[in-house]
């Protein structure tokens, strides 16, 4: 079972998935590829992959990702190679992607994964509070430019299964995994 969480930057995606790896058995992260410098506290391989930039097109040439976009001027993709061996480990596999990675892979993988998908809600000023006290300290115009993505990512969520408001971490946690509990549940009563 495949986990995508998206939200605006500073919604708590990442917070989220390392919580629920560390609280869940079977729960593992799939790392996205980016062309970003990692931020303070990054660890390769855990929530991205760090490539240069040459490397990341040198990728999309030779098709080895199932989508990837463009965020904040950097590049963002998902591995196929990667994909798919996490799904085949039979894990349930937690990623954060935005929303057009999001309709991408649901396109992709809906016939053959089962694929659940969560949005997290953040009001404009709590999202820019967190985005003001995060550790890699982003200029005023790194803010403006993930608050105005705000109204984008909002007007996606239709292509959602949930969306929850994440003003609570702890809350927030608990609901998702109550989710993917229900979401095992359900894939194995299928027939």
């Amino acid at each position: 079972m495949l986990i995508l969480l998206s939200g605006v930057s500073g919604a708590g995606k990442d917070t989220i998935k390392k919580e629920l790896i560390k609280r869940m058995e079977n729960v593992e992260s799939l790392p996205s590829y980016t062309d970003r410098d990692p931020r303070p506290g990054d660890v390769p391989g855990v929530v991205y992959n760090f490539v240069s930039t040459e490397e990341f097109e040198r990728m999309i040439k030779d098709n080895e990702l199932y989508e990837y976009n463009v965020c904040h001027n950097h590049y963002y993709g998902t591995s196929r190679k990667l994909m798919n061996e996490k799904i085949n480990s039979g894990k349930i596999i937690v990623k954060d992607i935005d929303v057009n990675g999001t309709e991408k892979l649901i396109d992709i993988l809906k016939e053959d994964t089962k694929v659940v998908t969560i949005f997290l809600r953040v009001p404009k000023e709590v999202l820019r509070n967190r985005l003001e006290n995060r550790e890699d300290n982003p200029s005023e115009k790194d803010i403006e430019t993930r608050l105005n993505r705000l109204e984008y990512e909002e007007s996606k969520i239709g292509i959602y299964d949930y969306v929850l408001k994440n003003n609570d971490l702890e809350k927030t946690v608990e609901i998702i995994m109550t989710i993917i509990k229900h979401e095992m549940q359900a894939k194995e009563t299928e027939f």
